[in-house]
């Protein structure tokens, strides 16, 4: 008998998508300070086994645009076309377009590494994406990632208040990416948990607004030292809080698993 009560009748069928560390490094304003490009960030594809927040760091307003675009399904074509088309629907006109790896998350399957390079297309699309599909790292990557809900980003929020785009500081967040990617690939906890604060590092160094802003009423770096300091590592899914990744081979209390998309 067919289910007539499925989730993804409500929520729909296209993937979301989680950034790992390296986020930031796709905004030309910080990848043109880079001195050693390309620097890289770190997503992935994950079913819709639930509905994730808005305004968490999830990708959700770009997942909205790319169901208003195609609807329930994401078109047979080549991720890169589909990247470049779901970017131009949500920025075409705005003065301050977003960075790309929303689109990228969700069009691309499994695991994936973004590089970003000012000197290819201003920055705007990664100059190479190197995709990783085997289900043994996925399923590996789920059991190790533990996501816990920390708090929507505020009415009035904005992290690019204060910008310290030091050249050393975003080589060391495009770097934390590059590590992060390796880390899931050798299935190695301990390099992955230290790719993710050392990428938040980054971020409150570069934008510390992402981390504190008058706005935000949960302490987010206390928080996230707790986990830091129990854990191989954590970060937060996105500016202002969202949810915090925690990676740990044992089971961390209150925290829940998603499941990685590896096939279109």
């Amino acid at each position: 008998m067919k289910d007539t009560n499925l989730l993804t009748d409500i929520i729909g069928l296209l993937p979301y998508r989680m950034a790992f560390a390296g986020g930031w490094i796709d905004q030309p304003f910080v990848s043109q300070h880079n001195p050693s490009p390309p620097g890289s960030m770190v997503v992935v594809a994950v079913e819709p086994t639930c509905r994730f927040m808005d305004r968490c760091g999830m990708g959700t307003s770009t997942r909205n645009i790319a169901m208003a675009l195609w609807g329930n399904k994401l078109p047979d074509a080549d991720p890169e076309q589909l990247m470049r088309e779901l970017y131009a629907a949500e920025n075409t006109g705005k003065e301050a377009p977003s960075g790309s790896q929303d689109m990228a998350g969700i069009v691309y399957p499994g695991i994936n590494r973004l590089d970003y390079d000012f000197a290819y297309e201003g920055g705007y699309f990664p100059v190479h994406v190197e995709s990783n599909n085997d289900p043994a790292i996925a399923r590996w990557l789920e059991n190790v990632v533990h996501m816990i809900p920390v708090a929507q980003r505020p009415p009035g929020y904005n992290p690019l208040g204060e910008k310290n785009l030091v050249p050393e500081w975003i080589e060391r967040l495009g770097q934390s990416g590059k590590d992060c990617f390796d880390a899931i690939i050798s299935r190695d906890t301990e390099r992955l948990g230290a790719s993710m604060n050392e990428c938040m590092k980054c971020w409150e160094a570069i934008l510390p607004h992402t981390v504190r802003h008058p706005t935000l009423n949960v302490d987010l770096m206390a928080l996230l030292g707790y986990y830091q300091s129990r854990y191989a590592g954590a970060m937060y899914s996105g500016c202002g809080g969202g949810y915090i990744y925690v990676v740990s081979e044992e089971e961390v209390p209150g925290s829940f698993h998603v499941k990685v998309k590896v096939a279109r």
